[in-house]
């Protein structure tokens, strides 16, 4: 935008209006703030009103008897309800869009009336028409998009230009369109994170096509929309590209222009070329008649049929073929689509595959700092690399930069990714600035050292309590002696500590702690560094649920484990598919799944029930899950646990655009632990006889007597290179089979539980 201004001038450039309007539930709010009406009391109403765009406050008063009780018995809601069903539907403001663009050859106001909008140092024109008039009044449109895939590719080039075995600056232009090696990626579906490329459809669209040139990614880019795909375009294409079906072309004089798509007229520029060689059009004719034949325009396109068959007849062709053609041409060109568009976009895609095909380490970092507030990408991204063996590390105080990074081993290992500060939930931008500018001093021993060297003013108590909670102090300390639920705990008297420290160094005065590092070498305000013996509380260690818990509050998502992790034996057991599996099965198909509830929220319907929306995440994925009326009612307490459930329900699936998408239909859900409880029989104690000793034995006496319950017990000791015996326990040895088991077996030496 700042271009265009600066080339066609200030007066001639300008945004275009939007209008926002007072919707049923921002017309209730409005009105009640006028009224002068409690916000929590108008607040309920409004949630009263059903979403969705049909929505209106008289069907909401129709169908929602909680708002027609509110009416008749309150007169200040009666009144208000009045008021907003007058006002519903006006403009409440002018915005502007987010793209769109005018450009004229005069001064803007010599078009559209204009009003300016910005500060007084940054001031720009906008339309009062929005985008469907300006156009009609003289003016060019264009829309400027910006792909956030181009910072993507921006970020990963830098940090493989950081990489210590590089030699010359990589410039992502002058990378070969040719490569094999990113065909081969490509081809095999593999393209999470690769642009355009990410969905199950187009997946499989470039399983079948095997694309092994550049203009094969033009081509898929501008095939994967719904007219190609149901029109039979797909189809013909890919079986002409494998040479199962003969290639032909419409007319000799048309090879050339339809060689590199097998004969098939994928874009628009192919129609217009075609009208221009067969019937001698000038390129403009020729791209009105094929905006004429995409509008579907009977009478325009009659005009156009007779202009076409008389061109042709000019250069040989009989009426009756060159109108077989204009009919043909007429069959694609509604489906055509603009090349120059899906060629720079099919760029995008293959510099994409390319950097996720010869540095996949440093792409995932570029992609997980692009969309680092989306947690659930970040957690997609992270579980996908995992698969693919790119290991992404924890948040650390001392070493983590605001974005994603990339740490290279000096042995020469696999680059890990360090997740960036910038991801954990509640660290501003503020407090991160205040952080790496005293890091810069050297790095942090420990929370005393931290608190007295950072401004607490901007790096508050909640600040590090997510820092703590996301495992970012971990490093500085010894984790076998120190674990987060004590740090967590030592945090009120470490940041009293930390303001007296600069309390005493803004009076001059040096702290007892300063004296003695003074004495001994070091800063004036050092403190005990890490190994030493910093006085840390006495708490107890924050068990695996609680740590992960813990993790999933600060980062949005399980970093050191999964909640399922300790339940993957009983869900493969018991579940009839995992979650990943759900995208293969059949619609109306009955599933059991095993998993922890995610993003669970509720909305109103227009019939005004209830309706619970949540994703279901396994160790394999996610789903997304419904729960009606009915089930919410029996379930809603469960489902907000944030404990592990057996769900039991039936596929759905949906067609949205060009894309089947499956989602489950909750009938029926349990504690995991319940079905864990209720179906367990056995409780079977393995011993790695290499690791195990007297000490543990006597360790795990005493664990089986601390948790008794009606599951027989067994212990399977393993000799290793010998052999394997398995020893029944007595009776006043059964056991209850729970988390609390699992953990406490865990802590001993070569043991661990398995339940059957």
């Amino acid at each position: 935008i700042a271009y265009v201004v600066e080339k066609y001038g200030q007066s001639q450039v300008g945004q275009i209006a939007t209008f926002h309007q007072l919707k049923s539930r921002s017309v209730v709010r409005d009105v009640g703030r006028v009224m002068g009406l409690a916000y929590m009391d108008v607040d309920k109403i409004a949630k009263l009103v059903p979403e969705g765009p049909k929505v209106s406050l008289a069907s909401a008063l129709e169908t929602e008897d909680r708002l027609k009780d509110a009416r008749r018995n309150d007169h200040r809601i009666d009144e208000l309800l009045t008021y907003a069903e007058r006002l519903e539907n006006l403009n409440r403001h002018a915005g502007m869009h987010a793209a769109g663009v005018v450009i004229g050859n005069k001064p803007l106001w010599h078009y559209v009336p204009v009003f300016k909008s910005g500060d007084d140092e940054v001031t720009q024109l906008v339309s009062q028409f929005d985008m469907k008039f300006v156009e009609q009044c003289g003016l060019v449109k264009f829309d400027f998009l910006g792909l956030k895939t181009l910072t993507v590719i921006d970020n990963a080039v830098k940090l493989i230009n950081k990489r210590p075995d590089r030699s010359e600056e990589l410039n992502i232009d002058h990378i070969p369109l040719d490569d094999p090696q990113v065909y081969r990626l490509i081809a095999t579906g593999n393209t999470w994170g690769v642009f355009q490329l990410e969905s199950k459809g187009f997946q499989e669209l470039l399983k079948k096509l095997v694309p092994d040139c550049f203009e094969d990614i033009v081509a898929a880019v501008a095939l994967y929309r719904p007219g190609p795909l149901e029109g039979g375009m797909v189809d013909q294409f890919i079986e002409c590209k494998h040479g199962r079906q003969e290639i032909s072309y419409p007319h000799a004089w048309l090879e050339d222009i339809l060689k590199e798509t097998y004969g098939v007229i994928v874009y628009q520029e192919q129609v217009m070329q075609a009208a221009q060689i067969l019937a001698g059009f000038t390129l403009g004719g020729a791209d009105i008649m094929r905006r004429a034949m995409g509008k579907k325009k009977v009478e325009e396109m009659a005009k156009e049929r007779l202009k076409f068959v008389a061109g042709a007849e000019k250069n040989g062709i009989s009426p009756d073929k060159s109108s077989e053609i204009f009919d043909l041409i007429d069959k694609f060109a509604g489906y055509g689509f603009n090349k120059s568009h899906s060629a720079a976009y099919a760029l995008v895609t293959y510099q994409t595959a390319w950097l996720k095909t010869h540095y996949p380490v440093e792409f995932e970092a570029a992609l997980l700092t692009c969309d680092r507030e989306d947690t659930d990408k970040v957690s997609r991204y992270i579980r996908l690399g995992r698969e693919s063996g790119v290991s992404v590390l924890p948040p650390d105080i001392n070493r983590s930069a605001r974005e994603f990074s990339v740490i290279y081993p000096d042995d020469g290992a696999i680059p890990k990714i360090l997740f960036g500060l910038g991801a954990i939930k509640g660290v501003g931008g503020a407090a991160l600035n205040v952080i790496v500018e005293a890091r810069q001093e050297g790095p942090f021993n420990e929370i005393f050292d931290f608190t007295s060297r950072v401004d607490l003013g901007k790096v508050n108590k909640s600040v590090m309590e997510s820092l703590i909670k996301a495992g970012a102090y971990d490093s500085t300390v010894d984790t076998a002696s120190v674990n987060r639920g004590q740090i967590f705990n030592t945090l009120e008297r470490a940041v009293e500590r930390g303001r007296s420290a600069q309390r005493d160094r803004q009076s001059g005065q040096i702290s007892l702690f300063g004296a003695v590092a003074a004495q001994t070498g070091g800063g004036e305000d050092s403190t005990p560094g890490f190994g030493s013996d910093v006085d840390y509380s006495d708490a107890p260690s924050w068990d695996e649920r609680t740590l992960l818990a813990n993790e999933k509050a600060s980062l949005g998502f399980y970093m050191s484990g999964h909640p399922m992790s300790r339940y993957a034996e009983e869900a493969h057991r018991l579940a009839t598919c995992s979650v990943e599996a759900v995208a293969r099965q059949r619609p109306n198909e009955k599933v059991t799944l095993a998993g922890m509830v995610m993003d669970y929220g509720e909305r109103t319907t227009k019939s005004g029930k209830r309706l619970g929306i949540f994703a279901l995440e396994d160790l394999t994925g996610r789903v997304e899950c419904v729960a009606y009326s009915d089930a919410l009612k029996t379930h809603a307490d469960l489902l907000t646990a944030d404990e592990p459930i057996f769900l039991t329900g039936s596929v759905r699936v949906d067609q949205r655009g060009d894309e089947e998408t499956r989602s489950v239909i909750l009938r029926e859900a349990v504690l995991l632990q319940d079905v864990r409880s209720n179906r367990t029989k056995e409780v079977h104690v393995h011993l790695d006889g290499a690791l195990f000793s007297k000490e543990g034995l006597s360790q795990l006496r005493g664990v089986l007597e601390r948790h008794p319950g009606r599951c027989d017990a067994f212990i399977q000791i393993l000799i290793p290179r010998r052999f394997t015996t398995t020893i029944s326990l007595p009776e006043r040895f059964r056991v209850a089979p729970t988390d609390e088991l699992i953990t406490d077996v865990s802590e001993i030496s070569g043991a661990e539980v398995r339940f059957a």
